[in-house]
């Protein structure tokens, strides 16, 4: 399973030819099992002015396996926040703490475009799609 990050999907919608972007298009087509959870639906759907391109993309999202955040998720996010933090190293968005905890609960593959997720690697065995 491939928790897919909003910032790929992002690149996704905007139709961009970019080596992440590609590979949603392959793991798609391949049927792979794709997940998300509540927070990428939110980063996602937030940017969309257009109506009916929102109304669409919910229904699309709406197909995936969907992955709910716990407190548990919520106390691993914070704890993957402060690991990094006492190496010097801080994340821009705490969203992406807990998107990374789902993932590493669920033992699921993340693919993204965001640096955070490349710092948190480096201190856990987070599993990065490339």
């Amino acid at each position: 399973m491939t928790i897919v990050d909003s910032s790929v999907w992002i690149d996704f919608l905007r139709k961009r030819d970019l080596p992440h972007v590609a590979l949603l298009k392959t793991l798609l087509h391949q049927q792979e099992k794709i997940a998300t959870c509540g927070v990428i639906i939110t980063e996602v759907l937030q940017g969309i002015a257009d109506d009916k391109q929102f109304r669409e993309t919910e229904k699309r999202l709406y197909t995936l396996v969907y992955l709910d955040l716990t407190r548990t998720h919520f106390v691993t996010a914070a704890q993957i926040y402060r690991t990094l933090r006492n190496h010097g190293l801080t994340i821009r968005k705490p969203i992406d703490c807990m998107i990374a905890a789902v993932a590493l609960e669920q033992q699921a593959a993340l693919l993204h475009n965001d640096r955070d997720f490349e710092a948190i690697a480096t201190q856990f065995l987070l599993q990065i799609r490339r």
